[in-house]
């Protein structure tokens, strides 16, 4: 079983940054694929960002250029550095990981999610 807690979300005004953690419980943590998914009411859960065990990452259109995804595997944790924050990334945060293999996502888990707010 894995466990991801999220810390880090809180309110900031347009153009400031915030910096998510996720901290990872289980031995498995090394060969998953980290991201970091949002939902804002009203609208489905997308990716934000994905980095991958080799540290190849991925992210949203949305984002590029803005946020940096990162982990470290020694510490179990993957971060999600988001600068020049707009109200529109306004939603819930969650981190994820799963295995993947044979084109299918294996052991899927889902952090508790944490709320980011951008308003002045």
């Amino acid at each position: 079983q894995v466990q991801l807690v999220e810390s880090g979300g809180g309110l900031v005004q347009p153009g400031g940054s915030l910096r998510l953690s996720c901290g990872a419980s289980g031995s498995i943590f090394r060969l998953d694929v980290m991201g970091w998914y949002r939902q804002a009411p009203g609208k489905q859960r997308e990716l934000v960002a994905s980095i991958t065990s080799g540290g190849t990452t991925n992210y949203a259109d949305s984002v590029k250029g803005r946020f940096t995804i990162s982990r470290d595997n020694a510490k179990n944790t993957v971060y999600l550095q988001m600068n020049s924050l707009k109200p529109e990334d306004t939603a819930i945060y969650y981190c994820n990981s799963y295995y993947p293999s044979g084109g299918l996502r294996w052991n899927d888990y889902w952090g508790q999610g944490t709320q980011v707010t951008v308003s002045s």
